[in-house]
């Protein structure tokens, strides 16, 4: 059966298009996307809820994949520290080839069947974890390979992938399945196959994060003041919150390091 994946585009004759109609007939394609994930929300609801029991008692959440898939998931592993400043082994990224991979594609590394599963070996992967193996296709055998190995050693699995009934369904408690169509260039998953992985993992990330109390109201309290506009950002929190001039929040935000330490503070406390 062919993968939904590389079914054929929609449309033909793209080098005599315009780049208007190739820019409109992208944007009409990428309208699929939203709709095709929030069909998945109750089974990546399910999934979220076992993580973040497992990451309460010390679990990690792994994300592993091969090419554009492995890449969506280190970038959205790399972006929890900063983001929420939670330790750098909450959220792991693993892909095929290993970093070198993320700027140049490693040969057969995806054909790897046992790669995934030594790579997260490396980590001494245990029955608290939970793996999120990547796959556009459903096929990719790095992937299949190390969800099923995590299956056989009772450590909880999803996949993201967006052909129904494809092998790494098969070896995952919550397969994540996001039926975008075909895509715009044929089989060029990284456009709205991709974009449904991105949408899928901000999902995951985002909602354990905020389960897990690294979120006040709508703020992001943990964050690590890495620059300028991230300090902007937790002074004109800090305002808010007491009604302070911006160079007493700032003052104090750089002396304990972070919104909510100030918003826990003494200062803060006795303000009340």
């Amino acid at each position: 059966m062919e993968k939904i994946t590389e079914q054929s585009s929609h449309y033909d004759s793209l080098e005599k298009m315009t780049v208007r109609d190739i820019l409109e007939g992208i944007n009409q394609e990428d309208q699929n996307v939203p709709k095709a994930v929030s069909k998945a929300i109750p089974i990546i609801e399910s999934f979220i809820n076992k993580v973040v029991d497992r990451m309460k008692n010390g679990g990690r959440l792994f994300y592993l994949g091969a090419g554009t898939s492995g890449r969506l998931g280190i970038l959205d592993a790399s972006e929890i520290p900063p983001t929420y400043g939670a330790p750098y082994d909450w959220v792991i990224g693993i892909m095929a080839g290993g970093d070198s991979a993320i700027r140049k594609a490693v040969e057969g590394a995806e054909d790897d069947f046992d790669g995934g599963w030594r790579d997260l070996q490396a980590f001494q992967i245990d029955s608290l974890d939970s793996v999120v193996g990547i796959a556009a296709s459903g096929t990719t055998p790095y992937v299949v390979g190390a969800l099923k190995k995590a299956q056989e050693n009772n450590i909880l699995t999803a996949c993201i992938t967006c052909n129904p009934d494809s092998p790494v369904t098969k070896v995952s408690d919550f397969p994540i399945v996001a039926v975008v169509g075909p895509e715009f260039v044929t089989g060029s998953t990284r456009m709205k196959s991709g974009t449904a992985q991105k949408l899928i993992l901000n999902m995951i990330s985002s909602a354990c994060m905020i389960r897990l109390g690294r979120v006040k109201g709508n703020k992001m309290v943990d964050m690590r003041l890495a620059n300028a506009k991230l300090i902007d950002r937790g002074t004109r929190m800090i305002m808010e919150e007491t009604h302070w001039d911006y160079d007493k929040a700032k003052d104090l935000l750089l002396k304990l390091g972070s919104v909510r330490e100030v918003l826990n503070s003494k200062e803060i406390n006795d303000k009340k």
